[in-house]
């Protein structure tokens, strides 16, 4: 049975114990390089009872590989401009598309229902063009160095490869955290772990359940730098593709705004948009979405509702 739980953040309320309590009994590998130095620091998980936990060390053991492999370290730093560049004009370009949309929505009433709705629709089909095109580059990018660089044909890195794999293999499940969202993807991408994660039940919050889905989505619709969109920063692991989590919603984004809401529902209509709160949890098992606690979703008519499932 494959298992997958998405879990609101933890600092507050700890909730992987309970979550734990459905699976076999028995070690679990943590995955905690979001928190990139403070990878060790464990705080989040000293209530998760006896559990022999293993700290994979992912920041760490890329940073040894970087100084160990100079040749490949220049050539992932290379390959990460890029992507800032692209992740640049991506930007710009998607200002100026989905500022057309929320004006539009913005100003509804000042058009006749029938006559605003197909031209919206067909702008709104400009936007999820733009993201589309922007995750298909991203994947592209990443697909091209791997085939270039896979690390598990490094010699500096070939025995982190299998230390990792013969690890993830004796534990009985996988714990991901959050903190900050590009290195956690970064480091798994890099050391090339989806293919043994897929195979294990996984528990993952904040950063750590954004990453696991067909794309990372960026959002915040009060950034420090004034009104922000939503943006689809990267294609994550793919263990999912019609979900897309969003924790620390209700500090991030304006969910009492319908506009904000139905824009953002609207735009990613092929998957459901659910909140990760302190406390939610929403389990998929042999991929059927199972909401526990505390789930709410975004709908295209700028409502948030509890949500009950697909």
């Amino acid at each position: 049975m494959s298992t997958l739980m998405l879990l609101g953040p933890q600092r507050h309320q700890i909730t992987i114990a309970e979550a734990l309590e459905s699976l076999d009994e028995g070690p679990c590998a943590v995955i905690t390089a979001g928190w990139q130095e403070r990878e060790l620091e464990m705080a989040e998980l000293e209530g998760i009872g006896n559990r022999k936990t293993i700290n994979l060390q992912l920041h760490h053991r890329a940073e040894t590989i970087f100084k160990d492999d100079p040749d490949f370290r220049e050539e992932h730093r290379t390959n990460q401009r890029r992507i800032k560049h692209l992740q640049e004009i991506y930007r710009i370009r998607l200002n100026h598309t989905l500022g057309a949309v929320h004006d539009l929505m913005a100003r509804a009433k000042d058009f006749p229902a029938d006559v605003l709705e197909h031209e919206l629709e067909d702008a709104m089909v400009g936007v999820r063009a733009l993201d589309q095109h922007h995750l298909n580059h991203m994947r592209d990018i990443h697909e091209d160095f791997q085939e270039k660089w896979r690390v598990s044909s490094r010699p500096h890195a070939r025995d982190h490869h299998y230390e990792l794999t013969e690890t993830l293999e004796s534990c009985t499940a996988v714990l991901i955290a959050g903190g900050h969202v590009a290195v956690l993807l970064n480091r798994l991408r890099l050391l090339d772990l989806e293919p043994f994660i897929r195979e294990k039940p996984v528990l993952a919050w904040s950063a750590g359940a954004m990453v696991l889905g067909e794309r990372v989505v960026l959002f915040h619709d009060s950034p420090p730098q004034g009104p922000g969109y939503a943006e689809v920063f990267e294609a994550g692991l793919g263990l999912f593709d019609n979900v897309i989590p969003l924790p620390h919603a209700n500090n991030r984004l304006q969910l009492d705004n319908p506009t904000r809401v139905s824009l953002f529902a609207r735009r990613f209509n092929h998957a459901s948009c659910l909140t990760l709160e302190t406390g939610s949890r929403v389990d998929r098992v042999d991929g059927k979405w199972i909401p526990k606690n505390n789930i709410h979703c975004l709908r295209e008519d700028g409502v948030v509702e509890p949500w009950e499932g697909p």
